[in-house]
């Protein structure tokens, strides 16, 4: 039922309650049978076990399960112990994976919990004509709730009375003023949420006066119950990298499946035995899958986690480092996101002398008087605690207070020098406060409020000039106050707007605006030049949001704001065709934000979404990343999101997507040179097979190069320096793969130069030593120091002369931590017979450590011609 549009009788007739009683306890126990308790329904969990098991869906893990248990089966025929030595280090990795998995999934999205917690847990209720308190899950619709300042509003209501009563309802609407709520009000129907002037909602809280409300809706059927079902809804997007890995894992599973029936045709034509075709084919299973991919990957964007949170930016999901990386349109929250969701006085001007200034802490003396008289006639204080303003009261009022005091003039001695002795309270029909103080032995008479309202009550001052400074700080988006005075001689017996507020001077104007963030004008230059996208998403007004987006850089030459309403009549296919040159949303609601940002997900975008209420925290699930406050952001939309900016810093964004792109490099540095190897390895495999008929490697010998000389140097690359440059680039477009731009040609001749150098190898050892262990070790050897030797290559695009050597400390660990791992494998003699090696003669050894350093002469004479570009 829409309530802000009907009467308050009507709607306590279709309720069947009576304002004056309100429901009977007999009625309200009904009603609460038939709706349910006043409680938001979260959507049941996965749990820990389903979590685990889960990850075992990739199509890279099944094989590895297929060839552990292939190669369990065998060792179970034979009666040597070392053999189940492979299997279970397949089943080793496989469960560590899925751990590292199942740690990450389970922290769960805590957005409905945080919903839930901002109910309020009882309410003050009229029931069978008496007062009571209630548990706030026990209200139904019809029951007539008194509220007050402090309160939160317990469920949806339609106001039956409000006395001066505001309600602060920047979590649903995202306005940061305290709305003034009216009782009387028409209200239309398709007006939105924030100019529903009659109603309170569900989650809001009272910041002045008190009023009575019928309740219209509980539960689920609140607008906060609304967000809620749209969140449970919604469904937890994949990241690109995600995508990317998981179209990898596919393609390398249906490698190996046919590479392994390849080999298992020609084995049987050539009358290998079946058992000797099976080892065969897991040796090229294992060779075909990076084990170590996953875990690599999550813990390169583990590093980049930490990086970020040293630049006040906390990652909830991995995966959201590489796709803020990849943003190409960032869609933010006005309030507390690009401003700084405090009302800050700006302007000043004096009827007197025709004097408009810029609010500093020394402004001229005329406008001193102004913020002086403004002071006196607010309630809101300023104090300043361990050097920082702390605020208490009204914002309009605060920042007057505030702006005074930049001046040298604090409300305690404004007070003490000039003493109030009467006031009329301001209230939301008259929209006027007036004060009488004592100064220089006068009674003089202060009022403040909007110039409309005022202007009618003063007799000098007003002019077509004044009205003309009005509406110039309307287009700048101020809120614009007016203040007046005049001497009177005694207080009349009856302090009331009449007997005081006519006959008024007008003094001046004041203006006022939540400012932009003074560094988020650079961040999105900084953004525009990275070419990603900002679009503005507020609940604000039209003309306020379009004048900041304007200040900021948002909204440019060309481009539109538009209001939800005007959003509501845009077809999809419209919106599709509309939304780049929009730059401003205003006054919209959650399924607005939702709206929008899939539209720009249907133009190939990678959307990140900012926000702090409640109502952004559908769209910051929706978008592809969503990026939620820390300071003035609800838990709401902090468990929505995948990061929370710790400084509600616009700023910060730059530098997490700054981050991102470097970590997205690396992770491609890191793929390519895993990549590389594997292929490296199945083509030595079938190479050798189709030539000789023989395996080169064992697949427990592939297992420990994948993990030892893989592993270890592809995680120091993914800690590679981030390039300074790389913000200079336009994002990479959504649907380009990982190996775009040519880097999966140089993923294969890499892996074509590996599978030569090792096939060489084999050969080699197996000639002079005569026999196959003796092959396999030099193919080992030079494999494994191949790989060792190469990461060096991968980098950079530039010469390791212009990148240095040994810059990488990471890297160097890397290398003599799998240098040391390698000779431990091959020169220890019980563990080299676990693997199937011999010692080898020295020269040998010269000849395979000749082999491993060719790719790093060879890279360096390819990359002296500029034939490698950088793949970025």
């Amino acid at each position: 039922m829409e309530a802000h549009d009907r009467p308050v009788q009507d709607i306590c007739q279709a309720l069947n309650t009576d304002p004056e009683r309100g429901l009977t306890s007999a009625q309200a126990e009904e009603v609460l049978t038939r709706v349910g308790e006043n409680r938001l329904k979260a959507k049941r969990k996965q749990t820990l076990a389903g979590r685990f098991f889960s990850q075992f869906k990739d199509a890279m893990i099944l094989i590895l399960l297929a060839a552990a248990a292939i190669s369990f089966y065998v060792a179970l025929q034979g009666n040597d112990p070392t053999e189940f030595f492979e299997p279970a280090l397949i089943l080793l990795i496989v469960v560590l994976n899925a751990i590292m998995g199942t740690v990450q999934e389970s922290k769960a999205e805590k957005s409905l919990e945080a919903l839930q917690n901002m109910s309020a847990p009882h309410a003050r209720v009229r029931r069978d004509g008496q007062e009571s308190i209630v548990d706030a899950a026990k209200l139904v619709p019809g029951d007539i709730v008194l509220i007050e300042a402090g309160d939160y509003i317990p469920a949806d209501g339609r106001l039956i009375s409000a006395s001066n009563l505001k309600v602060e309802e920047s979590a649903l609407t995202g306005e940061s003023v305290p709305v003034e709520k009216d009782a009387q009000v028409q209200v239309a129907a398709d007006s939105p949420l924030g100019d529903r002037l009659n109603m309170v909602y569900s989650g809001c809280s009272v910041t002045y006066g008190h009023g009575e409300m019928v309740i219209t809706a509980t539960g689920m059927d609140t607008e906060m119950g609304h967000i809620a079902s749209i969140l449970n809804n919604e469904k937890q997007t994949q990241t690109p990298l995600q995508k990317k890995l998981a179209q990898l894992g596919r393609m390398l599973g249906v490698l190996a499946i046919a590479i392994c029936g390849v080999i298992f045709a020609i084995g049987l034509a050539s009358g290998m035995e079946l058992m000797e075709i099976f080892m065969v084919s897991i040796s090229l299973a294992v060779s075909a899958i990076p084990e170590g991919l996953p875990a690599i990957v999550t813990i390169v964007l583990s590093i980049g986690v930490t990086r970020l949170a040293k630049r006040n930016a906390i990652i909830r999901k991995l995966p959201a480092v590489e796709t803020l990386g990849g943003a190409s349109v960032i869609c933010s929250d006005k309030t507390g996101t690009l401003t700084q969701n405090r009302m800050t006085l700006i302007r000043g001007y004096c009827v007197q002398g025709d004097r408009s200034e810029n609010i500093s802490q020394s402004n001229a003396p005329e406008i001193q008087t102004l913020l002086k008289l403004g002071t006196l006639c607010c309630d809101g204080t300023v104090s300043v605690q361990d050097g920082k303003e702390v605020d208490i009261g009204d914002p309009t009022e605060t920042c007057i207070v505030s702006a005074a005091l930049k001046n040298g003039f604090t409300k305690d001695a404004l007070n003490k020098a000039y003493p109030r002795v009467a006031e009329v309270p301001f209230d939301s029909d008259r929209k006027l406060m007036s004060v009488v103080c004592q100064i220089s032995g006068k009674l003089v008479v202060i009022a403040k409020g909007g110039f409309d309202t005022l202007a009618s009550r003063c007799t000098s001052g007003v002019s077509d000039k004044v009205a003309g400074v009005v509406e110039e700080m309307s287009r700048q988006a101020l809120r614009v106050l007016a203040v007046a005075c005049k001497v009177i001689d005694k207080l009349p017996e009856e302090v009331t707007s009449e007997s005081l507020e006519h006959d008024l001077t007008l003094v001046g104007l004041v203006g006022m605006i939540d400012p932009p963030r003074e560094e988020a004008k650079l961040a999105v230059a900084t953004c525009r030049q990275a070419g990603i996208k900002p679009v503005m998403i507020t609940g604000d007004h039209v003309l306020t949001a379009s004048a900041i987006a304007q200040q900021l850089g948002i909204m440019e030459t060309g481009d539109r704001a538009i209001t939800g309403s005007d959003l509501s009549k845009i077809s999809e296919e419209e919106l599709d065709k509309q939304v780049e040159g929009i730059a401003v949303y205003a006054r919209v609601s959650p399924e607005d934000k939702i709206r929008i940002v899939k539209a720009w997900q249907r133009k190939d975008a990678i959307v990140a979404m900012t926000g702090d209420g409640v109502n952004d925290a559908p769209a910051l699930k929706a978008a592809d990343i969503g990026c939620a406050m820390g300071i003035t952001g609800t838990d709401v939309a902090k468990g929505a999101s995948d990061m929370t900016l710790m400084d509600d810093n616009f700023a910060t964004i730059v530098s997490a997507v700054q981050e991102g792109r470097g970590i997205y490099d690396n992770i491609k540095k890191a793929v390519a040179f895993l990549l590389g190897t594997n292929i490296g390895e199945v083509l030595v495999t079938f190479i050798a097979m189709l030539l000789w008929n023989q395996a080169p490697f064992l697949s427990m010998q592939l297992l420990w190069i994948n993990l030892v000389t893989d592993s270890l140097p592809a995680i120091a690359l993914g800690m590679e320096a981030i390039d300074p440059n790389v913000m200079d680039r336009r994002p990479k477009p959504k649907k380009e793969g990982i190996f775009a731009k040519g880097l999966g040609v140089q993923v294969v001749l890499q892996g074509i130069m590996f599978a030569v150098l090792s096939l060489i190898g084999f050969r080699v050892g197996g000639q002079v030593t005569g026999t196959i262990e003796g092959g396999r070790t030099m193919a080992f050897l030079v494999l494994a120091f191949t790989q060792i030797f190469h990461a060096y290559n991968m980098r950079s695009h530039k010469s390791l002369f212009k990148t240095g050597f040994f810059t990488n400390k990471y890297l160097n660990l890397a290398s003599l931590v799998s240098v040391a791992l390698m000779c431990l494998v091959l020169f220890i003699p019980p563990v080299a017979t676990v693997f199937g090696l011999i010692r080898l003669p020295l020269n040998l050894y010269v000849l395979g450590f000749g082999l491993a350093i060719v790719p790093v002469i060879l890279l360096e004479i390819v990359k002296a011609f500029g034939l490698i570009k950088h793949h970025k």
